[in-house]
C-alpha cells in the first residue's frame, strides 16, 4: 500500500496542482480546510504519512491544525506551506515543534520532496 499524503490547501488549484505533483507515488488526499481534513480523518482510520499544511487557511490555521493532529499522529511528517517567507513566523512554527517549513514558491515541489526525504528542513528559498 502506498504511503499517505494529506494536502490541507484552501487554493482548489494549487491544492490540485500538489496533487498532482504527489499521485504517483502517494495516496493522495486534499482537504480546502482545516476542519474538512479533522472531519475526514475521524473516519479514515489509518495515520497519515505525511501532512501538508497550508499556514493561512480560513477558519482554522494550519498550525492550529497541526497542533490538534501531532499528539494524535506523533510519527506523521508535518510540513507547513506558506506564501510567506517570514523568519519571525518561523521562529514561532520551531517553538511550536515544526520541523519543516516550505515556501510556496518556483521550487515548491522539489522543496516538498526533498523535505519529505529528510534531506532538507526549513526550506527557505
Amino acid at each position: 500500500m502506498a504511503a499517505s499524503l494529506y494536502i490541507v490547501e484552501d487554493d482548489e488549484i494549487y491544492a490540485q496542482f500538489l496533487k498532482a505533483n504527489f499521485k504517483g507515488e502517494y495516496e493522495v488526499f486534499m482537504f480546502i480546510s482545516a476542519e474538512d481534513c479533522l472531519e475526514a480523518i475521524k473516519g479514515h482510520g489509518h495515520t497519515p504519512d505525511v501532512m501538508i499544511l497550508d499556514y493561512n487557511l480560513p477558519g482554522m490555521s494550519g498550525i492550529d491544525l497541526y497542533d490538534r493532529l501531532k499528539p494524535t499522529y506523533p510519527r506523521s511528517k508535518f510540513i507547513m506551506l506558506s506564501s510567506i517567507d517570514d523568519g519571525t513566523q518561523v521562529l514561532e512554527f520551531i517553538k511550536k515543534g515544526v520541523n519543516d517549513y516550505v515556501v510556496k514558491d518556483d521550487s515548491v515541489i522539489s522543496s516538498l520532496q526533498n523535505v519529505i526525504k529528510g534531506e532538507d528542513k526549513f526550506t527557505l528559498s
